[in-house]
């Protein structure tokens, strides 16, 4: 972590700019596989970000945020609960509490247009509960995605959209279905410094 920091720090010294500020938005959400409800169900998202332009042109973006995912359970789990002999979980709501450091690269195609992309890493955070509170025994501890999206810079102000599609398989149960993250985020950032 301190050499993160370092590394950041001696970066930002040689960078055309270094803004650190603060954001927060909505998630629309959905977990792709048979045992979950196809709809996005909605969350939110707040943490904050540094945006490091090397050049005018180009920059990273890490963040870290706080982030939401709500699901439902589809009738794909009653067999996994039945052959456990467990009353089924079908159409019960699931949160998963979510630490998501994404690592963005930035074009700044304008002064006031930025698109992003890049990957994120996400740690769950809501470990002390059971499936019918947050799904934890069935979720994985961690879930890589990818992320795409742009940005309006109106000041020190930040409006946000992006799309965030996960890459690994979140499924702790078994093999057999492929459970992935699917969001939309729709925010505003206000930059500090």
């Amino acid at each position: 972590m301190a050499a993160a920091l370092l590394f950041l720090g001696a970066t930002a010294t040689k960078a055309q700019g270094f803004r650190i500020g603060a954001k927060a938005g909505a998630n629309l959400t959905k977990l792709d596989g048979v045992s979950f409800s196809n709809e996005y169900k909605l969350g939110y998202q707040f943490g904050g970000f540094i945006e490091l332009d090397f050049n005018k042109h180009v920059g990273i973006q890490p963040e870290v945020l706080f982030s939401q995912t709500n699901t439902k359970v589809a009738s794909g789990f009653s067999s996994i609960y039945n052959n456990l002999g467990i009353a089924s979980p079908e159409g019960e709501g699931i949160k998963l509490n979510y630490l998501s450091i994404p690592v963005l690269l930035r074009v700044n195609v304008s002064k006031m247009l930025t698109l992003q992309a890049g990957p994120q890493f996400s740690i769950l955070m809501n470990d002390n509960q059971n499936l019918f509170q947050n799904g934890r025994e069935a979720f994985k501890n961690g879930d890589v995605s990818m992320l795409a999206g742009a940005q309006l810079n109106i000041s020190a102000f930040r409006l946000y959209g992006r799309y965030n599609f996960g890459v690994s398989n979140i499924n702790n149960v078994d093999g057999k279905d492929k459970w992935r993250n699917q969001q939309w985020q729709l925010g505003v950032g206000f930059r500090i410094l």
